[in-house]
């Protein structure tokens, strides 16, 4: 009896012996990103609002997307997403996931290798060293041992790499299975000599048959993202909730957002919902083309997001909008556009409509109408000789032509100079007897530049007002670059961003209803704003090129023959205007006193009222 005791307890033994080998050397339990991360991920008081353990549930939009990593069918996932949807934190669950759960050679692509470095020590090392699961596999940088740096992170059975886009060395890495690229849209066109970054990163991927490349990026401008671009060309997912009332799914559109409440209307029942019921509802992507299933691509905006309340957003739009409405300045409006929904910024219309303009000329009943409270001047040299225009600025840079005018002569010799210094220098009237002199003119002096710098010299020393420009091409650069008198003549000259003023000359030219930003036009032959000046004005287009695989703007001719010294003049007056930053509250109680002043009291014969003009702190 005892015999058999002993040799039933034996096999016991033997069993349990042969479980824990089995649990030893078994291959983990089979988990999605997601689910790692609900398991083991915890978050770093230092990089997240909440910190603790991870849990997908609080914005439940993110699960489709890490475990599209999983799909054996999906090679590509694409997020083009709004900032505040926690877009860092998947890429580092997915990090997290290969070191602890299924280990791999890693490679994370930065927009630099600053960038890179900076994600390393803020973000990376912060979710190792918080998470048990992977702190035990990698060990700190500190340690002599480690064989770990700031953008190299060995575990086993793997390594995690940081690179910089903008460093070929960087990118020529070793072989890796999972390339995470973040910011691509923030990206340069080329790795040093090298060519596309993103191309260089996912090469470094071909020798894996079971590869993943992740890209990630908020949206720029439509026309160059590449983000966008390549959400285009995948599945096209949009994460849909189901309506509270009427059950059916749809997206968060910014377009159903109604600003009174804060609530969104349904598209199907046409309820009005708050934040709060929509967000409590059950979501899941939806895929404009299901078919395209080996490339993922998924886009969210901040009406989804658990950290971003619909009022605050709202607010940044109203912001945003009144920015470009009183002065024609769409870069906040741009941020909305791409940080909050998550989308490309469009190009406003990049050329007016001619007939439009020409049609909504008008009389102005005087040399100055009412509402100008500066006037500018701009000059342009040809062989033969001078143009010039004179505009008019009021409230919210609406704007007035007042006189366009050709001055033929020779502009290598005086005469015709002394007859631009004379139309520039008369005073011109309001129909109330109130006058203004030009507070600033630009004179380009890219052609004939010494006789150029000659007559500004002698403006100045006779008290007058102008400076010199001198235009520079390309993107990015803003309309006043820069302000030097490091010339022959020592005399005042701007450098101007010339992309950046048609730019903003056509999107004024778009604006449809006289305030903001609306340009006025006169009728009348002796002012020239004719049908060839409005051709001239509308002779160019902006195109887009590639250059180093990337596309560009750049401003063409739309139609040969067609001269463009109306275009020129109009941006450098709205250079003239811009660099003078009038305060157009004080020049208007200081035009308006002079045209309540005439009306008491009329003027004598030949009698007229000046009235000054004023910019920010500076008498002008």
């Amino acid at each position: 009896m005892m015999s058999d005791q002993k040799e039933t307890h034996a096999i016991h033994k033997t069993l349990r012996l042969f479980r824990d080998i089995a649990g030893t050397v078994a291959p983990p339990p089979v988990l999605t990103v997601s689910q790692w991360a609900d398991l083991y991920r915890r978050l770093s008081a230092e990089s997240a609002a909440e910190p603790g353990q991870w849990d997908t549930d609080r914005a439940p939009y993110q699960r489709g997307i890490m475990d599209a990593v999983n799909d054996p069918a999906c090679e590509d996932v694409v997020i083009m997403s709004s900032a505040q949807v926690g877009k860092t934190e998947l890429i580092l669950n997915i990090i997290g996931y290969y070191i602890a759960h299924d280990p791999a050679p890693m490679l994370v692509v930065q927009p630099t290798i600053e960038m890179g470095q900076t994600f390393s020590k803020d973000r990376l090392a912060p979710m190792i060293r918080d998470t048990p699961a992977l702190s035990d596999k990698v060990r700190d940088v500190k340690s002599r041992t480690s064989g770990n740096t700031i953008l190299h992170k060995a575990f086993p059975g793997g390594r995690v790499t940081i690179a910089g886009a903008n460093s070929a060395a960087s990118l020529a890495s070793r072989p890796v299975r999972i390339v995470l690229m973040d910011e691509v849209d923030r990206y340069p066109p080329s790795a040093g000599s090298e060519g596309n970054p993103i191309k260089l990163a996912e090469k470094r991927t071909t020798a894996f048959w079971n590869r993943k490349k992740i890209k990630v990026s908020t949206p720029v401008l439509e026309a160059t993202s590449q983000i966008y671009k390549e959400w285009l060309s995948g599945t096209m997912e949009e994460w849909n909730v189901a309506c509270p009332i009427c059950g059916k799914y749809q997206p968060y559109e910014w377009g159903r957002i109604r600003f009174s409440d804060a609530t969104m209307k349904c598209k199907h029942c046409e309820e009005h919902i708050g934040e709060a019921r929509w967000k409590q509802s059950p979501g899941k992507y939806v895929a404009e083309h299901p078919e395209r299933h080996k490339k993922r691509s998924f886009h969210l905006n901040e009406l989804a997001s658990p950290w971003k309340h619909w009022p605050d957003i709202i607010e940044e739009w109203k912001e945003a909008n009144r920015e470009y409405k009183e002065y024609g300045d769409t870069t906040k409006l741009q941020t909305f556009i791409n940080t909050t929904l998550g989308e490309p910024w469009k190009e406003p219309g990049k050329s007016a409509d001619s007939d439009d303009i020409l049609a909504r000329r008008e009389e102005y009943g005087a040399e100055i109408p009412d509402g100008v409270l500066v006037l500018t001047a701009a000059a342009d040299v040809q062989d033969d000789r001078l143009e010039a225009e004179v505009v008019g600025w009021g409230q919210g840079y609406e704007s007035w032509g007042i006189v366009y005018t050709k001055l033929y002569g020779d502009p290598r010799e005086h005469e015709v100079w002394d007859r631009l210094e004379a139309f520039l220098g008369r005073e011109m009237y309001f129909r109330s007897g109130a006058g203004l002199l030009i507070a600033r003119t630009c004179l380009d002096t890219g052609y004939l530049a010494t006789q150029c710098y000659k007559w500004i010299g002698e403006m100045e020393k006779k008290g007058g007002r102008v400076c010199g420009v001198k235009g520079m091409g390309g993107e990015g650069i803003p309309l006043i670059h820069g302000f030097s008198r490091k010339n022959i003549y020592s005399v005042p000259l701007f450098t101007l961003g010339v992309d950046s003023g048609k730019d903003l000359v056509m999107a004024r030219l778009n604006v449809k209803e006289p305030g903001p930003n609306y340009c006025h036009f006169p009728i009348g032959r002796e002012r020239g704003y004719d049908e060839a000046y409005v051709k001239g004005l509308n002779s160019e287009q902006k195109v887009v090129k590639m250059k180093d695989g990337r596309a560009t703007y750049k401003w063409e001719p739309k139609t040969a023959g067609i001269r463009n010294e109306p275009l020129d003049l109009r941006n450098y007056n709205t250079a003239a205007i811009e660099s003078l930053r009038p305060d157009f509250d004080v020049l208007e109680a200081k035009v308006q006193a002079g045209v309540n002043y005439m009306k008491k009291r009329p003027a004598k014969a030949g009698a007229r009222k000046r009235s000054g003009v004023v910019s920010r702190g500076v008498q002008i």
